[in-house]
């Protein structure tokens, strides 16, 4: 019985040249709350003013859990701009991919 620790680490069986099995699907994106590994079914567009461009927007992802207080953390600042649903076409392609834990 042998153990393939790199296939384990990459998630998921390879085959000879180092590729994952797994069929490739959509991207899974994730909250941006801190911790949380849910799936993201919203998107905060924001941008703070003293340093983007009025057009630039940054993304957070939220799942429905963590919505509201990652859009309130945000709203206390100034900085939000929209919250739309994730799969939300962009208003102008000027958002930023959307960031790690906040």
């Amino acid at each position: 019985m042998s153990f393939d620790l790199l296939g384990s680490l990459s998630g998921g069986p390879q085959n000879p040249e180092g590729q994952s099995e797994q069929p490739a699907g959509p991207e899974i994106v994730q909250c941006s709350r801190r911790g949380c590994r849910a799936r993201a079914t919203w998107r905060l567009e924001w941008n703070n003013p003293k340093i983007h461009t009025p057009a630039r927007r940054k993304v957070w992802t939220a799942c429905d859990e963590h919505r509201e207080h990652l859009a309130e953390f945000l709203r206390l600042r100034g900085f939000l701009k929209d919250v739309l649903p994730i799969d939300a076409p962009e208003a102008s392609g000027a958002a930023d991919t959307p960031e790690g834990s906040r």
